[in-house]
């Protein structure tokens, strides 16, 4: 069976902007991703053709080849290109896992998050406050109370138990990632457990339950003038 055109198959033309043609796999990938589609073998070759034309046509030299030569340019090894990943011609693993990392986040590979990072940067707290005109002019100096997330006193931040600290993850066994298998390829996920961390918190703090943080309260004094 003759190789639909890969423009056709993205439902694009010849002159769609790279946006066009990720914008253009994204809806045929998630529409037929075999995680909705189990089961549907029509879905499965749809999801692989879209696939695979993508893989080619959001390559630049790659899309030069097929603009020039089409489906000719990655049969055989012609275009510079040997074999494809699943049988596709011009299309391999990395390719595949470079379009899910662009989509659906790690995919693959990559660093373990950490599971508490006490340089990340909180959510800047805003706090209304009425004034008259006459305040206003004549400034004045205002007590303000707020509530803000810290670093537990206790735990340190760590989330475990004084003299205990965190275990391997008992799901990942302390990757951090699990791997799980969609199809006809294999899927690496951050582990939904541990969050990515690789680590398990068997003896929570009792003053945070094992979160690393608390809520406190604070007290501010505003001057404005």
């Amino acid at each position: 069976m003759a190789k639909r055109d890969y423009y056709d198959v993205l439902g694009i033309n010849k002159n769609a902007s790279p946006s066009d043609i990720k914008s253009a796999y994204r809806k045929l990938a998630v529409k037929y991703h075999p995680d909705k589609n189990q089961g549907d073998k029509s879905a499965e070759d749809k999801f692989k053709e879209a696939s695979e034309a993508y893989g080619i046509l959001s390559d630049k030299n790659k899309k030069e080849n097929y603009d020039n030569f089409g489906h000719a340019a990655f049969e055989n090894g012609g275009g510079g290109q040997g074999g494809g990943f699943g049988g596709f011609g011009g299309f391999n693993g990395s390719d595949f896992s470079d379009i899910f990392e662009d989509f659906f986040g790690d995919f693959g590979g990559g660093r373990r998050s950490s599971r508490r990072n006490s340089n990340n940067r909180g959510s800047d707290l805003r706090y209304d406050l009425s004034i008259t005109l006459e305040e206003a002019y004549l400034g004045k100096k205002q007590n303000i109370k707020f509530s803000s997330t810290d670093k537990c006193s206790t735990c340190k931040g760590n989330g475990s138990k004084p003299g205990y600290s965190a275990d391997r993850c008992s799901y990942c066994g302390g990757n951090g990632k699990v791997r799980s298998n969609q199809g006809f390829f294999t899927v690496q996920q951050t582990c939904p457990q541990c969050s990515g961390s690789g680590e398990e918190i068997t003896n929570p703090c009792g003053d945070c339950n094992g979160s690393g943080n608390k809520q406190t309260e604070k007290k501010n004094i505003c001057n404005y003038s």
